[in-house]
């Protein structure tokens, strides 16, 4: 119980750290919130949040789907960086130093490592779809706002993701990765849960 409350407390305060950061460093501030990473991190940090005010003993079902929710979202973020974006872009101390580390990196091994080994609440099999809910709905902002969206109102594409017109392999493609972490994500906290 204390490594769960400590892993928690410290995906909060990293994940408070960093968003407060990038705004500060991102003009306009609300392009900060455009990106994935910080997305995903925010949802895993309002998960660890609801677990640290879960009296000990009694944390519900639902509150433990929110953190495996948070803990797919942000594991597709660090493979996604590690995978896709370090090796294509070479941006390597871009995507690995300060904050970024913590968002990319640090704070999903916090995520996985409490899941996994420390919230014990067992899920039904049925929960893996909130495990994939995250990027389905990023997924379809994503391509709205890259590929439909009228040229004024267009986001660059700074994931790459529509490269040569490719947005939907690609969208095929991360929503199968996503699932396949999901259900990765949940048989391994399956292994471990009470």
């Amino acid at each position: 119980m204390l490594v769960s409350v400590v892993l928690n407390a410290l995906i909060v305060v990293i994940v408070t750290c960093c968003v407060i950061v990038g705004v500060k460093q991102t003009k306009p501030a609300g392009r900060f919130f455009m990106f994935f990473t910080t997305l995903s991190n925010v949802l895993l940090a309002v998960s660890s949040a609801v677990l640290l005010a879960c009296p000990y003993g009694a944390t519900p079902v639902w509150a433990v789907m929110l953190k495996y929710s948070g803990t797919a979202a942000v594991t597709v973020t660090m493979l996604t960086v590690l995978l896709f974006l370090g090796p294509v872009s070479h941006e390597w101390k871009l995507l690995l130093t300060g904050a970024q580390l913590m968002l990319h990196l640090i704070c999903p091994l916090l995520a996985l490592c409490s899941f996994i080994f420390f919230e014990g609440t067992a899920l039904p099999l049925w929960t893996v779809v909130f495990g994939v809910l995250p990027v389905l709905l990023y997924g379809a902002v994503y391509c709205r706002m890259v590929v439909f969206a009228p040229e004024e109102r267009r986001w660059d594409d700074f994931y790459g993701f529509n490269a040569g017109g490719r947005w939907a392999a690609s969208m095929a493609l991360m929503f199968i990765a996503s699932a396949v972490i999901a259900f990765a994500v949940f048989f391994a906290h399956a292994a471990f849960a009470a």
